[in-house]
């Protein structure tokens, strides 16, 4: 992180360190400085920590570094969200030059304090690591610097556009850094999702993003690529969401011809979070069929292509009762794709998809999707069985995945992450169902290979034209 700042060679550094723990990042900055790595004529630390147990070892960390490059430094005490917010306010206090900062990740309540105090200075963000960082970048100085290593979920998602957008209309973002094992690189912590770091300049011309990859903390086998920023913020997109491309090559679906450029909405399909809330409905769950009972799908039941239904002695129901509680929660039996919402990260698919058919469940008219699931549908009806089998093979491919992973860091693929993928047109979807219902079963190899054709098609099409 240290390494990520630009050499000014003279000029004042006053750096922030919000969230200073001891000062392990002020310190791996500070021994930049020590090093003559980064040269200032004079140097001003300001570390501001909430937990007063810290302040002792702190300020004799930071007390070292007054003979080794002649930084200065204070510690403040106390809540740096009010505190930022009232210097902002009041137009007091310091401005900085540099930051650094690891800061506490927790999610901000809708009618707490701190969501009140963020508004005051036009931050809207749902998380106290987003809002430490836009406080932040509004403490700096013109051309000042922030390096902050943060959860990778502020990349997409509509909670978080306010938060993308006070970045990126304040500062380019110029370096993200990705560990590609989340398991090695935060081993001893408790860590649940992918974590980034980012190099943000305040009012700074945006340019070219640098991407660089490890697989852990160690930086053995750093990689880095640079790409256009049209390439990670795609140009007219409302929602500002930010795509990690790892190498040079753009992904099938991002190709040049924009191979799928169809939006569900445009091929009439919805998509929707399975509705059978399994705690709410206890009384209505069974284990196994029974008399009055339909069938109920977990995550467990999907196998990739298909479904195995019902599994005996399993920890989940099989089915669920139909009664007044249940009943507005299930949908009209059908041939649906249906995917999973949650996976391992070290898990080798963001998507696994089925295809639920109707054929494989005793006569009835009803059937429940649980909640860890997303169900394909039209108008909440099921799907021809070709444009579901269509669809499942698309989602299965190795392009949708490579699409995913570079786009979010999360375990999780949601409702709102399949709508904003990009889709073949309804002809296609159909024949490639057409040929899945036909060939049985289909490797991974057949699948993206029916991929490649179509990309190439389209391809040829808009070279053509």
């Amino acid at each position: 992180m240290a390494s990520l700042f630009t050499n000014r060679c003279g000029g004042e550094c006053r750096l922030l360190d919000p969230g200073a723990g001891i000062a392990s990042l002020a310190s791996a900055f500070l021994e930049r400085c020590a090093a003559g790595s980064l040269t200032f004529e004079r140097i001003d630390v300001t570390a501001c920590e909430i937990d007063g147990t810290l302040h002792r070892y702190l300020d004799e960390v930071l007390t070292g570094y007054a003979s080794r490059c002649g930084a200065a430094h204070r510690v403040i005490s106390g809540d740096f969200i009010e505190q930022a917010v009232s210097d902002l306010k009041f137009r007091q206090g310091r401005r900085y030059t540099h930051a650094i900062m690891n800061p506490p990740y927790k999610k901000i309540n809708s009618d707490g304090q701190h969501r009140m105090l963020l508004s005051q200075v036009g931050v809207e963000t749902v998380n106290l690591y987003s809002g430490f960082v836009a406080l932040t970048l509004a403490l700096m100085e013109d051309k000042g610097e922030v390096v902050a290593i943060i959860p990778r979920s502020w990349c997409n998602g509509p909670y978080y556009r306010p938060f993308r957008e006070f970045i990126l209309t304040r500062a380019a973002l110029t370096h993200i850094h990705v560990f590609e094992s989340r398991n090695k690189a935060f081993r001893d912590d408790d860590v649940l999702q992918e974590t980034i770091i980012i190099r943000v300049v305040k009012g700074s011309a945006q340019g070219e993003v640098t991407i660089s990859t490890s697989e852990d903390d160690s930086f053995t086998d750093i990689e880095i690529y640079v790409h256009p920023f049209d390439r990670v913020v795609h140009s007219g997109d409302r929602q500002k969401f930010i795509h990690i491309p790892m190498a040079l090559a753009v992904s099938a679906l991002s190709s040049a011809a924009s191979a799928f450029n169809s939006t569900l909405s445009d091929l009439g399909i919805g998509v929707c979070t399975g509705p059978v809330v399994d705690f709410r409905l206890k009384a209505s769950l069974r284990k196994m069929p029974e008399e009055g009972t339909v069938p109920l799908l977990y995550a467990n039941h999907l196998t990739t292509g298909s479904v195995t239904w019902p599994i005996e002695g399993g920890k989940k129901p099989n089915a669920i009762m139909v009664d007044g509680d249940s009943r507005k929660w299930l949908m009209p039996m059908g041939t649906y794709a249906v995917t999973r919402r949650f996976s391992s990260k070290e898990e080798k698919r963001r998507v696994v998809a089925s295809v639920v058919r109707k054929e494989v469940f005793p006569d009835g008219e009803l059937l429940g999707f649980e909640n860890h699931l997303n169900v394909f549908h039209k108008g909440k009806t099921g799907l021809s069985p070709a444009l579901a089998h269509g669809l499942v093979v698309y989602l299965n491919s190795t392009a949708v995945d490579d699409h995913l992973r570079r786009f979010s860091g999360h375990t999780q693929v949601n409702a709102t992450d399949l709508r904003s993928l990009p889709y073949p047109s309804d002809r296609s979807l159909l024949a490639l169902g057409e040929w899945a219902i036909k060939k049985g079963e289909v490797s991974q190899f057949d699948i993206d290979a029916q991929i490649t054709v179509l990309v190439n098609e389209k391809w040829m099409h808009w070279m053509l034209t």
